[in-house]
């Protein structure tokens, strides 16, 4: 009886480590921990200047996703806004090892041209990417992000679109979920843990 219960008092101690250090792991970032998840892998674009662009060549830098398009009316304008504000959290050293990155999901009207200027608008060191209607399906895949092309009445569209950001750190990984609404010290504090 005496081994049963140690053995039973083992096992429930064993599990108990498991658990804490399960909790342990999920709690170290504030934001959503997506590590192991390999979003941003073999998907490759067409960056602000016009060139052949994938995440690998963002190696060494924390690099921060954002899935838009530069005629969205409140989402996009928001989120870049609050990348900004992120932005002038860093010292220029820090700020150095940061990327942020907006994926155009309207390819047909956001040229590189385009998406450079508006970018730029909210932090000259911010990059774009665009690329064709295939290059664009294969990134929102790679992040798992929601697009769908909205036609109106009047023959123009809009793009509706999830606005999550993606974090990945300096090995090209996927590390870091923000959902909308995420307390910009919060992402502050968790960029930081990726230096």
């Amino acid at each position: 009886m005496g081994l049963v219960f140690s053995m039973l008092f083992g096992l429930s101690a064993c599990k108990q480590e498991v658990l804490e250090g399960a909790s342990a792991q999920s709690l170290a970032f504030i934001g959503s921990d997506i590590t192991g998840t390999g979003f941003g892998k073999n998907v490759s674009g067409i960056n602000q200047n016009g060139q052949a662009v994938s995440f690998n060549d963002y190696k060494d830098k924390v690099v921060v996703v954002f899935f838009g398009f530069t005629q969205c009316p409140d989402v996009c304008p928001t989120a870049m806004a609050e990348l900004s504000q992120l932005m002038t959290k860093f010292t220029p050293e820090e700020a150095a090892q940061v990327q942020v990155v907006m994926v155009s999901i309207d390819p047909e009207r956001d040229t590189p041209e385009m998406l450079k200027a508006y970018v730029s608008a909210f932090d000259d060191r911010f990059n774009g990417i665009t690329g064709t209607p295939e290059q664009i399906a294969q990134l929102a895949k790679s992040f798992k992000a929601f697009y769908k092309k909205v036609a109106h009445t009047n023959g123009t569209y809009s793009m509706e679109h999830s606005s999550s950001l993606y974090v990945l750190d300096k090995n090209g990984e996927s590390r870091i979920l923000f959902k909308p609404g995420t307390l910009i010290e919060d992402m502050e504090k968790d960029i930081r843990s990726l230096f």
